[in-house]
């Protein structure tokens, strides 16, 4: 294993062993989408979704949506961790090793990645156990997976930007309301565009969520497998984007 691996795998484990330390937060991570998939499945039931192969039930296309939200809930509040470790000043003297500074945000980034990947599939489970129905596709899910994984780390560097640069808890909490509802709202995870206003369906099309619960939709519901052009590649340029973002702000918080 190389010297980077090493650094990436070495912050990856504790930044995963710090969340399983706290059952509390990932419990609610498990609930709060349970509470929405509930409450909208249920409560429009009734509702059929139109499409050309045939009407499908509002709950099985809901599914998708609540477990993209789940993964953006949990990225908006990666940044999180990093103001504790600010306040403990163990951040500071972890950026001022001689370690590669981007390779500890990428450690990071990825164990959080990879917890929110494992919690919307606990997600998906438990809407297959309410009475969801899929006709997946497994190289469609693989690539939608990835088109979600992708948009979990973009968003998760652009909270701990925001936590670099405020390093305040309380920004974390405007950022969740600020940042998550408006673009819940505004993507295509509880209605198809088409159903939308015109002007909320034109900022769907703009919408990273929206294209990440295309993708996953498309391969859960319709056997589809997501175009990488338009799904994978803009979710992995806003990534690098937001990523450099996030480096540049750890980068001005080691010299302060």
């Amino acid at each position: 294993m190389t010297r980077a691996l090493r650094i990436i795998s070495s912050i990856g484990r504790r930044t995963l062993m710090k969340s399983l330390r706290r059952p509390v937060v990932l419990s609610f991570s498990l609930v709060q989408p349970m509470i929405w998939m509930l409450f909208f499945g249920f409560l429009f039931q009734r509702y059929r979704i139109e499409r050309l192969g045939g009407d499908i039930r509002y709950l099985d296309f809901l599914l998708p949506g609540i477990c993209a939200m789940t993964v953006l809930f949990g990225a908006s509040q990666s940044g999180i961790e990093m103001i504790r470790d600010m306040q403990t000043h163990f951040l500071g003297r972890l950026l001022n090793t001689p370690a590669d500074r981007r390779l500890i945000l990428i450690g990071k980034l990825g164990a959080d990645v990879s917890r929110l990947l494992a919690q919307a599939t606990v997600v998906f489970l438990l809407g297959l156990a309410l009475g969801a129905k899929i006709s997946p596709s497994l190289p469609g899910v693989l690539v939608s997976l990835i088109a979600l994984g992708l948009f979990g780390f973009a968003f998760a560097s652009l909270s701990c930007t925001i936590a670099l640069l405020t390093r305040a808890p309380e920004s974390m909490a405007v950022f969740v309301h600020v940042v998550n509802m408006p673009l819940l709202f505004t993507s295509t995870a509880f209605v198809p565009s088409r159903q939308m206003p015109a002007f909320l369906a034109s900022a769907s099309e703009l919408n990273p969520l929206t294209l990440a619960v295309g993708a996953l939709r498309g391969a859960l519901l319709f056997g589809e497998t997501p175009s990488i052009a338009r799904s994978v590649l803009p979710l992995a340029l806003l990534a690098l984007i937001l990523f450099a973002i996030a480096a540049g702000a750890q980068r001005r918080a080691a010299r302060d």
